[in-house]
């Protein structure tokens, strides 16, 4: 069933009607499409057009609809409708004749498919918090297991300065933070309801609109008809928050590839969350975490094909707005799976401890604690810099570590050392002076665990 026709003579090539129909993907909105309607029923009763029983008898048959498509959305694919709207008016003028007929009055596809795919997005927004905060929650949990696992930190793949295993994970905590409130802070935008805007110019029936958007659960309805019908901008910042997420959630995955490689050995992953080679017996790949890795890249292609697609458009509705559907579709479902994979993948990973410590303790990582003792000595900071750069290179030539140094030795640099050194060259002391707010020393990343669990809602 189509819902045009008596302009053409002619009927659609099937070339042409395989080409153009969106059934195949636009199904998932058959829920939308169907509360939409029942929405839509109600505004026409306060404009004459349906009477009160005429209204009722159409929201049972589309509440008795929806329950079928919640059963089995599948079934909906069996159909050779266009669209989803196509679909939905057919079932409803089965079950209640030429009363169906009447539903469409003063509506547009247009506004429609805007209503449907914004209520869509509203619901997804809902879902991926979820899912974020249960990211978080099991980072949270790794970190405040992990407090005691020294390890190196890094700026260009180098050692840089130790840190612990918790402040690391409580980095990714954070940027999972600001992914959340990007999802929140979008959804404030699209809970604006497009429908009763007609095909660009606005509906011929003079509709209460606010009270439509009240009724499909919205904040108010929008100001303009011509953008609400033309309006994606919703679609294009969930694929940007998503993009920016699977950023963040690919670099969490590089670095848990780096750590888990023989060369590091600082974790093992699950058996659970690895394969293994076809070749070499002896493989244990991390899989979960290249595919997510991975990943990223198919979802930050949508965003991009997106943004293409809307760049040239003029206003109003064009059917390059059909292109909208898929992307958004594929890019949600992957970022939730990611999401939830790489909480699988923090389940049962294994810290080796000794192994990060001794790691931390190479590489000249106290190399600054030095730098800033000399500063507490009275030696310029720029002054000490050199020196202890000058003092590594010593270190690196006789291949000792800066606490194996004796005074003797560090002298040869600057006669401000003492035996006092060594305190402030061990890796707990390196740890303990990074205690400025969000930094690693454990008090702060005890603190930073313990707000972390109350703002996610993390029992004690």
């Amino acid at each position: 069933m189509a819902l045009w026709g008596g302009r053409f003579t002619q009927a659609a090539d099937k070339r042409f009607k395989d080409f153009n129909d969106s059934l195949r993907f636009d199904y998932r909105l058959a829920e939308q499409d169907i509360e939409g309607s029942i929405g839509w029923s109600k505004a026409l009763v306060s404009v004459n057009i349906l009477t009160r029983e005429e209204q009722q008898r159409l929201e049972t048959a589309l509440n008795e609809l929806l329950i079928e498509v919640r059963s089995n959305p599948q079934a909906i694919l069996q159909d050779d409708a266009e669209d989803i709207h196509s679909w939905v008016e057919s079932k409803l003028i089965d079950r209640v004749g030429n009363l169906g007929k009447k539903l469409h009055t003063g509506r547009s596809r247009n506004d429609q498919v805007a209503l449907d795919i914004k209520m869509w997005c509203k619901a997804q927004v809902l879902e991926l918090q979820k899912t974020v905060r249960e990211l978080q929650a099991k980072l949270v949990l790794t970190a405040e297991n992990t407090q005691d696992a020294v390890m190196p930190g890094y700026t260009h793949l180098q050692r840089a300065q130790p840190i612990s295993f918790a402040h690391w994970c409580m980095a990714y905590v954070e940027m999972l933070e600001r992914d959340y409130t990007r999802l929140g802070d979008a959804y404030q935008r699209m809970n604006a309801c497009p429908l009763g805007s007609g095909a660009l110019a606005g509906t011929a029936y003079p509709i209460d609109r606010e009270q439509l958007a009240r009724d499909l659960d919205f904040a108010y309805a929008t100001r303009n008809s011509l953008d609400s019908v033309s309006d994606r901008d919703h679609i294009i910042e969930l694929l940007s928050a998503a993009s920016l997420s699977m950023a963040h959630l690919s670099r969490f995955a590089e670095d848990m590839i780096i750590f888990n490689s023989g060369e590091a050995d600082f974790v093992e992953l699950s058996d659970r969350v690895t394969s293994g080679s076809s070749l070499m017996p002896q493989k244990k790949n991390p899989d979960a975490c290249e595919l997510i890795r991975g990943k990223a890249g198919r979802v930050i292609g949508s965003l991009m094909g997106m943004l293409t697609t809307v760049k040239g458009l003029p206003l109003a509705y064009n059917k390059d707005m059909q292109e909208d559907k898929e992307g958004i579709f594929d890019a949600l479902d992957t970022w939730h799976d990611c999401l939830t994979m790489a909480a699988f993948v923090l389940e049962d990973i294994k810290v080796n401890v000794e192994r990060t410590r001794e790691a931390a303790l190479k590489g000249y990582s106290n190399a600054t604690e030095l730098a800033d003792y000399l500063v507490a000595k009275g030696v310029p900071f720029r002054d000490s810099h050199h020196i202890v750069g000058e003092t590594v290179v010593y270190a690196i030539k006789v291949h000792k570590g800066l606490e194996d140094l004796t005074v003797e030795e560090f002298r040869q640099f600057s006669d401000a050392v003492s035996d006092d050194v060594y305190e402030i060259l061990s890796l707990q002391s390196c740890l303990d002076k990074r205690c400025a707010k969000g930094g690693v020393s454990p008090a702060r990343v005890a603190e930073a665990i313990a707000e972390a669990k109350q703002r996610i809602g993390l029992k004690s």
